[in-house]
């Protein structure tokens, strides 16, 4: 599971990529993000249209506002691992 080159996944981290594949529609297996890759362009190739879909879906799905053009959102998006442990320090669900 994970990044080949040997990054392992926590289930944290999974639940979440699953919600990033899901909120995006992206032809790609949750299992299969690398959680120390780049969302944004090379590694997972986001944009900022899909970031602001993130967003939503982490406000929703872990109840707590998250918004696409926050001051820290460079860190917090820079990739998977980064977004959970955001998402775990802030979640109500």
């Amino acid at each position: 599971m994970g990044d080949p080159q040997g990054a392992t996944v926590s289930s944290d981290e999974l639940e979440l990529a699953r919600a990033v594949v899901s909120a995006l529609n992206l032809d790609i297996l949750p299992e299969d993000i690398d959680p120390e890759a780049p969302l944004y362009g090379a590694g997972l190739g986001l944009d900022s249209i899909d970031i602001l879909e993130v967003a939503l879906a982490i406000s929703r799905i872990y109840g707590f506002p998250l918004r696409s053009e926050g001051g820290d959102n460079m860190l917090i998006f820079r990739s998977l691992r980064s977004l959970n442990r955001h998402v775990q320090s802030h979640r109500s669900k």
